[in-house]
C-alpha cells in the first residue's frame, strides 16, 4: 500500500472514530437539544495537545476548547498520575472552555503503559444552574451567575462515576437526572473511541501510528500553507460592531482585526478590540481561536482536513482582558456575540484582499432558552438563524447563516419538541424583503412563532437586531429581525435583544425574527429577470421591488 493511500486510510479511520464518539452521545443523551438537534462533538488528542482528528459534526468551537483546556487538564492531574478507565472533565472557560454548561470530557488511551491519547466529547448539558434554566444567562455580570463552575476533576474510574462529582452536578442542576443521562452519554462516547483508537495501535504498532499520524499532520500543514500562498500578500484591517451588552443599551462594542498574510503564514491581530465588560458579551480565548480559524478556512482550499497542521501557519493573537480573552471573573455565556463579530471582520478583510471572493456581512443566530416556570423543570434552548450576506456572484443563502459553533442539525424538529414541552409552534416562514437589496440579494430571514400552553420563562441572546449587516459595494444592509411578544389581544410587543426569563402567560406567542443577510453591488444593477424571479418565489414583495429595485411589472402569465 502507498505511502499517500495508507495515510489516507489512517485519516479516515481517526475521524471515524471521533464520528462514533458523537453518534454514541447523541443517541445515549437525554437532553432535547442533544438528542433532537444532533448536537454533539467528538475529537481525538495526543498527550502533546496536538488535534488530531474530529468527527464531522464537530464545531471548530468546540475542537478549539478541547485542544486548549487538554494542556490545563495535564497541570491539574498529570499523566503519570492517570490509570486505564479514568475520565475526566472541566467546563472552566478561562483554561480553555466554553462557557459553564458545555462539559469538556476526557479518556485516556494508554499505549506501553502510558497515556499517549486521549479521546474527547462535549455537550451543552440541560441545566447547571446559574440567573435561567438551561444555561443562557444573557444579563450575567460575572461568571458565578452563569453556572457551576469546574476545574479539571476525575469524573469516573473503571468502576463508573465519582459519587461526590455526581453529588455536585446534581445539587447544582434544576434538571440532574436529565444532566447526569448526559454526562454518562460523553464518558461513553469516550469510551467507543478509544476502542477504536486501541485497535489502530494494534493494527499500525505504536511507533506506526505515530508515525502515521505526525505525517498526517505535516500534509495537513502543507496543503494549508500551498492554499495560503495563493492569497495575495498584505495587510488588510476591518471592525465590526456589537449593539449593546444587554445592561447599557445606548453603547455599543467594537471588534477590530488586522489581517496580515505573509507567503504560506497568516497572522490575525485582534489590537484595538474593545476591553472586557461586566456583562455577558465576553469570550474565552479558545472560541476566538475558533472563529479566527474559521474564517480563514472560508477562504482556503475547503477540502484541507481540519486538524492540528491547519493552525500551525495561523497565528492569532488576542489582547488579553478584552472582549475575545476575558479573565476571570467576567462572563464567558455570551460568546457567540463577540467571536462572531471577529469572524465578520476577518470576512470583510480577506474580502479586501480577495474581492472576487467577497462576502457582505450575514444576520447572526438568534438564541433562546423557554422554560417552566416552576418544578418540575422543562427547557427547550434552540437557535435562529439569519440571512447569509450576498457573496461576489451570487444571493446569499436563507436562513442559515454563517456558523462554525452548531453540530449537524441544532434546530430541533417539531414534533418532538411539542412532545416534551408545552408549546405550539405554529410558524416557520422565510421573511419577505428582509435580505439586503443588491445586485447580489443578502439572504433572507425568518419568523418562528411559538404559542405556549402554560405559563413559560423567555431567555434570548441576540444582536444585529440594532445595528444591520451592512452591504458591500453599493449593496444595501440587511432588514433587521428582533424578539417580540404576541399577547392575549393579537398586539406585539418588541423585547429587548438580550432579556432574562421574561414570563409568557399560557396562550402568549414568542416571535423570533432573524435578521437578513447584506447586499453585494448596487440594487438597481440586479438582473430584471432575478428580480422578476424573487418575486414567483416569494423572497420579495411587488412593493419592495419597486422601492429596492425599482421593478414595477411582474412577468407576463402563459396562456
Amino acid at each position: 500500500m502507498s505511502d499517500a493511500l495508507t495515510a489516507e486510510v489512517l485519516r479516515n479511520a481517526l475521524v471515524v472514530a471521533a464520528e462514533e464518539a458523537s453518534i454514541v452521545v447523541v443517541r445515549s443523551a437525554y437532553s432535547t437539544f442533544v438528542v433532537e438537534g444532533s448536537d454533539a462533538s467528538a475529537a481525538i488528542l495526543d498527550a502533546d495537545a496536538r488535534l488530531i482528528a474530529q468527527s464531522m459534526a464537530t464545531t471548530l468551537m468546540n475542537s478549539m476548547a478541547l485542544k486548549v483546556a487538554l494542556p490545563e487538564l495535564l497541570k491539574d492531574l498529570p499523566a503519570p498520575t492517570m490509570r486505564p478507565g479514568d475520565v475526566f472533565v472541566l467546563n472552566d472557560a478561562y483554561r480553555g472552555g466554553v462557557h459553564t454548561n458545555d462539559l469538556l470530557v476526557y479518556r485516556p488511551v494508554f499505549v506501553e503503559g502510558e497515556p499517549r491519547y486521549f479521546t474527547a466529547t462535549m455537550i451543552h448539558v440541560s441545566d447547571l444552574g446559574g440567573l435561567s434554566a438551561g444555561g443562557m444567562a444573557p444579563l450575567a455580570t460575572d461568571i458565578f451567575l452563569e453556572g457551576l463552575q469546574l476545574p479539571p476533576v476525575r469524573l469516573a474510574t473503571e468502576r463508573g462515576v465519582e459519587p461526590a462529582v455526581e453529588a455536585i452536578l446534581r445539587a447544582n442542576s434544576r434538571t440532574p437526572d436529565k444532566v447526569m443521562g448526559d454526562v454518562r452519554a460523553l464518558i461513553a462516547g469516550t469510551a467507543v473511541a478509544a476502542t477504536r483508537l486501541a485497535a489502530l495501535v494494534t493494527e499500525y504498532g505504536p511507533a506506526g501510528l505515530a508515525r502515521g499520524i505526525d505525517d498526517y499532520l505535516d500534509y495537513t500543514e502543507a496543503r494549508t500553507r500551498a492554499s495560503l500562498a495563493d492569497l495575495p500578500d498584505g495587510r488588510h484591517t476591518a471592525s465590526y460592531l456589537i449593539d449593546d451588552d444587554g445592561l447599557d443599551l445606548g453603547v455599543s462594542h467594537t471588534v477590530r482585526v488586522a489581517v496580515t498574510v505573509d507567503g504560506t503564514a497568516v497572522t490575525l491581530d485582534f489590537a484595538g478590540t474593545g476591553p472586557q465588560v461586566p456583562a455577558a458579551i465576553n469570550s474565552s480565548a479558545s472560541q476566538a481561536l475558533a472563529a479566527a480559524v474559521f474564517a480563514v478556512r472560508c477562504f482556503l482550499d475547503p477540502t484541507i482536513p481540519m486538524n492540528d497542521g491547519c493552525l500551525r501557519p495561523i497565528d492569532v493573537r488576542l489582547p488579553p482582558g478584552s472582549l475575545l480573552d476575558a479573565r476571570s471573573p467576567y462572563p464567558c455565556g455570551g460568546r457567540f456575540v463577540p467571536i462572531y463579530a471577529a469572524m465578520e471582520a476577518i470576512f470583510q478583510a480577506l474580502s479586501d484582499a480577495v474581492p472576487g471572493r467577497a462576502i457582505a456581512a450575514s444576520g447572526i443566530l438568534q438564541p433562546f432558552s423557554i422554560a417552566a416556570c416552576d418544578a418540575p423543570y422543562w427547557i427547550h434552548l434552540s437557535y435562529d438563524f439569519g440571512g447569509v450576506g450576498a457573496r461576489q456572484g451570487k444571493d446569499g443563502p436563507d436562513a442559515t447563516g454563517v456558523h462554525f459553533g452548531i453540530g449537524r442539525n441544532s434546530v430541533p424538529q417539531v414534533e418532538p419538541v411539542e412532545s416534551r414541552c408545552p408549546l405550539v409552534v405554529e410558524s416557520v416562514e422565510l421573511i419577505p424583503d428582509s435580505g439586503g437589496p443588491g445586485r447580489h440579494r443578502g439572504g433572507l430571514g425568518s419568523r418562528t412563532v411559538i404559542r405556549f400552553l402554560a405559563g413559560a420563562h423567555v431567555t434570548t441572546r441576540g444582536d444585529r437586531l440594532r445595528n444591520p449587516p451592512p452591504g458591500r459595494a453599493g449593496g444595501l444592509p440587511g432588514r433587521l429581525g428582533g424578539f417580540f411578544r404576541r399577547r392575549l389581544d393579537g398586539s406585539l410587543e418588541r423585547l429587548d435583544s438580550k432579556v432574562n426569563n421574561v414570563r409568557f402567560a399560557a396562550g402568549e406567542a414568542f416571535v423570533v425574527e432573524t435578521t437578513g443577510g447584506g447586499g453585494i453591488g448596487p440594487p438597481g444593477t440586479r438582473a430584471h429577470e432575478a428580480v422578476l424571479d424573487d418575486l414567483d418565489a416569494g423572497k420579495i414583495t411587488p412593493a419592495g421591488a419597486a422601492a429596492d429595485y425599482g421593478v414595477t411589472t411582474h412577468r407576463a402569465t402563459p396562456n
